[in-house]
């Protein structure tokens, strides 16, 4: 609603923005803030998405399709869906539940999903060549040997692996600051060093790095041990990506016939307070969302 067309006629940015020069992205306008894109539902191919308050199902087609209703139950049909913690009765075509059964809903065509409006964000990618820090941040490596994220950039790495000072400081550990290397400066505090990016499920909980968000039968989060994974309908298993999951033979089901098994998924860990800038970025707690002058998001620490 009411956004600003750019030149051509091809693309347009949301309301309070303007298109960049070369119309492959959207500024926000001095004085306006952040305009949050309308909500949608990602669907697991990573490629299509559904409403707001409506549920990614498998098709017959195997595409994807939208229930209308949130954390719906997805049918063995693949044409119908049912109300969160209902079961499908497909020889009936009612949703039962102990409360009383409700008729089927029936998915409609999920769209593809448009690329973000906003600038992309860049990721630091640690040495260990999976995890990953927010632009502008440092990795430095944990006592436990996995890499954490020091909100500078290009910042020093502590030797007690718990903290780390800004460029051109050193680490006093004795004293707990960051002493400026010239004449002119003053102590820092130290910075205290979260851990690298996990996979968020929502404000509370999130996965490890490298795994997929799926609901579980309670409707609270769990995490299946593959990336862009497709969550199987029962709300226990889950499938590799380009696979789709086949509840008779207990497997995942490729196109072209290829079967594997499926996985169980795990609950969900609830997550450390962090400062949530926007749907998809955020800062470690004690941090402040600071824009960038490339117009993505950075961490004041």
């Amino acid at each position: 609603p009411q956004g600003v067309p750019c030149p051509g006629g091809h693309r347009c940015c949301p309301p309070g923005s303007h298109c960049s020069a070369d119309g492959e992205s959207c500024l926000m306008s001095p004085g306006t803030g952040g305009v949050t894109p309308p909500r949608a539902v990602p669907c697991p191919d990573g490629e299509s998405e559904c409403p707001d308050d409506a549920t990614c199902c498998v098709t017959a087609s195997g595409a994807w399709g939208c229930c209308p209703m949130p954390q719906a139950s997805c049918c063995a049909d693949k044409v119908h869906c049912c109300p969160h913690a209902t079961v499908c009765d497909l020889a009936h075509g009612r949703c039962l539940s102990p409360s009383g059964d409700v008729p089927m809903g029936t998915a409609f065509p999920a769209w593809k999903r448009q690329p973000p409006v906003s600038v992309t964000v860049r990721q630091v990618l640690c040495p260990d060549g999976h995890s990953a820090c927010p632009d502008g941040a440092t990795c430095c490596q944990l006592p436990s040997a996995q890499y954490g994220c020091c909100p500078l950039q290009n910042a020093v790495c502590c030797s007690d692996g718990q903290h780390c000072c800004p460029q051109g400081t050193a680490c006093d550990l004795e004293h707990s600051t960051c002493t400026s290397l010239s004449s002119r400066g003053w102590p820092w505090p130290l910075a205290p060093l979260p851990t690298a990016r996990d996979v968020r499920c929502d404000d509370e909980t999130s996965c490890p790095d490298a795994n997929t968000c799926c609901r579980l039968s309670s409707g609270a989060w769990g995490c299946c041990p593959l990336e862009e994974a497709v969550c199987c309908p029962d709300h226990i298993h889950c499938c590799p990506q380009g696979y789709t999951c086949d509840p008779e033979g207990g497997s995942c089901l490729q196109e072209g016939g290829a079967r594997r098994p499926w996985l169980r998924k795990t609950p969900a860990q609830a997550r450390g307070g962090d400062v949530r800038c926007d749907d998809e970025t955020s800062c470690p707690d004690g941090n402040t969302c600071c824009r960038l002058s490339s117009g993505a998001w950075g961490c004041c620490p």
